[in-house]
């Protein structure tokens, strides 16, 4: 029979580098999780994307045992990444931090493809040039689909 689902407690921590300090040790700890058991399990499935920020989506069981998915990164640090800056402009309308090619775009719509709720890779490009622009970043060139 399956195991009764209490709850989900959903995080972002960087790749290879969680521990039971704020936030994860008092968000676990209030579902009575094993909090050193998660930063080991999370550790050893992470160290090959060391420090990046990724989302874990915790299901936590009644019988206080838990499992995991890790997610991919969110689209604006895969869009800074890429443009090499340190943040979003805070005026996007007028002051722009960076471009992106449609090739960069439709490499970072690949990577997020299992997470967005869209069927193409043409409607994932749209969704990540959006956040682009949304960020103070412009993209160059004529998109794919406009041909």
């Amino acid at each position: 029979m399956a195991k009764e689902i209490t709850g989900y407690v959903k995080l972002q921590v960087k790749g290879g580098a969680a521990n039971p300090a704020p936030p994860i040790g008092p968000a676990l700890g209030s579902k009575g999780l094993n909090i050193m058991e998660f930063c080991k399990q999370f550790n050893a499935r992470t160290q090959d994307k060391a420090g990046q920020v990724l989302p874990v989506v915790i299901t936590v069981y009644s019988d206080k045992s838990f499992d995991f998915v890790i997610k991919t990164p969110p689209t604006p640090v895969l869009i800074l990444e890429t443009v090499k800056a340190k943040s979003g402009s805070a005026s996007p309308n007028r002051t722009k931090v960076g471009s992106l090619t449609w090739e960069q775009v439709k490499k970072i719509a690949e990577t997020k493809m299992p997470d967005l709720n869209c069927f193409t890779i043409e409607s994932a490009m749209k969704m990540v040039a959006g956040t682009a622009r949304s960020m103070g970043v412009t993209v160059t060139g004529k998109a794919p689909w406009e041909n």
